[in-house]
């Protein structure tokens, strides 16, 4: 029997697919559908294309670095502050997106045992905690970001208070995600079971 190479990955990633799901338990909440859906998943695309960018500009940082050592008489010496800050600036604007797609590094040693709805719950749990310590650290960050206002990095004479910003961008992205996959998890522990769900059994 002949299958067409179209049809051959499309099982593929489907199969991909299942595989990651059965590796993280938690890929089985059920996300916002509808519009909401889709802003929350325009605003996703829209920090990784950003964080991608800094991840783009620390490469060509560090390739600019090793030539200028290579083929140049002199050091560039703000080559390295500069890719110490799209690092920083990287991982501020990825980390809630990373909320989001339970990519965050964890210890799964119940999560597969739970039903679905017990893993939503456990979700909205876990996100409600996450939310909290970054609602209760968000104006102690705003408060360090302020003290950068008088400084300037030593190279690229920057104001170090859009440096210290990150962690302002950092927390307020962990609670907006937080907040979001707690009301995604709240929803989904709550649904109510149908006949129609193909996995209706599971919802328990």
């Amino acid at each position: 029997m002949d299958i067409s190479p179209q049809r051959a990955e499309d099982d593929a990633a489907r199969d991909g697919q299942e595989v990651v799901a059965s590796l993280e338990a938690l890929s089985a909440v059920p996300g916002f559908q509808g519009l909401l859906g889709r802003v929350i998943g325009w605003m996703d695309r829209l920090f990784m294309l950003l964080a991608n960018l800094a991840l783009i500009g620390i490469a060509a940082t560090v390739l600019l670095q090793i030539s200028g050592r290579l083929f140049l008489p002199f050091a560039l010496s703000w080559t390295e502050e500069l890719s110490r800050y799209l690092f920083i600036y990287m991982v501020a604007l990825a980390a809630g997106v990373a909320i989001r797609r339970h990519r965050h590094v964890n210890v799964e040693l119940f999560h597969h045992l739970l039903g679905l709805r017990a893993r939503a719950a456990y979700q909205a749990l876990i996100c409600l905690l996450i939310g909290g310590f970054a609602l209760m650290v968000l104006p102690a960050a705003w408060q360090f970001a302020q003290n950068g206002a008088w400084q300037t990095s030593p190279t690229l004479r920057v104001p170090m208070l859009y440096i210290f910003f990150s962690t302002v961008v950092l927390f307020a992205l962990v609670l907006f995600y937080s907040v979001i996959g707690f009301c995604e998890g709240l929803l989904a522990a709550w649904r109510p079971s149908t006949e129609g769900d193909r996995e209706g059994a599971s919802w328990k």
